[in-house]
């Protein structure tokens, strides 16, 4: 997957993102490096800034439906008047506007290669939770849980990387906005709030890792 935008923090944050999802990932940031890293690498899908600082964004995408018409586009922009996202779905398969959550857009990255693939919608499973990512409905031991918007992405990224260490500053970056500059401790009050409504044994699924963050862990075993 090829991530293409000349702000380093954008992209970065994206890349990470997309690296914690389970995507391969390579950056460019300009027009021109990213045409080259179409060539070399072949990407599956190309999230592509519209605003680059030497080639025009729309021309990158027209060429590459003629070239390798198997990678997907998603154009990320600044811009959300309707002509510029009628012309951004004209060349490419989604189309978000900033500022965007990490959580949006892997989701996006995932709806788009299911579709383009032909995939079923992905369902996610860890221990007795179930969630359905095409439904949002999530379910422990088979009874349904209800979740906000924002609990239902931070257990995805939870379920997306089981058992891994994530610290908050990663969760931040990827269930929140990627410009998000409050306080860490939102992360604190959401993992609480995923605890109640997943509790079901003695021992959290969602476990904390002293001094480190949280790991989504079988019950019983140690953090």
């Amino acid at each position: 997957m090829l991530i293409v935008d000349d702000q380093a923090l954008v992209r970065s944050a994206l890349a990470g993102a997309l690296r914690s999802a389970g995507f391969t990932t390579q950056e460019a940031d300009t027009g021109r490096s990213a045409q080259l890293a179409i060539e070399k690498f072949r990407p599956d899908l190309v999230v592509l800034d519209v605003r680059l600082p030497d080639l025009d964004s729309f021309e990158i995408a027209r060429g590459l439906r003629v070239r390798r018409p198997v990678t997907s586009v998603i154009f990320t922009s600044e811009r959300g008047a309707t002509e510029d996202k009628v012309a951004g779905l004209a060349l490419g398969d989604d189309y978000v506007t900033k500022p965007f959550s990490m959580a949006e857009i892997v989701a996006r990255v995932r709806a788009v290669l299911r579709r383009t693939r032909n995939e079923e919608p992905s369902v996610l499973r860890f221990a007795d939770v179930v969630l359905d990512e095409r439904t949002h409905e999530v379910r422990r031991a088979g009874d349904p849980v209800a979740l906000t918007p924002r609990e239902f992405d931070l257990l995805r990224f939870f379920m997306l990387n089981p058992r891994r260490v994530l610290t908050k500053r990663q969760i931040l970056d990827s269930v929140w906005d990627h410009d998000f500059r409050g306080d860490a401790s939102v992360v604190e009050t959401y993992v609480s709030y995923l605890r109640r409504k997943l509790a079901g044994s003695d021992r959290p699924l969602i476990q904390t890792v002293r001094l480190v963050g949280y790991a989504l862990r079988e019950p019983g075993s140690q953090a």
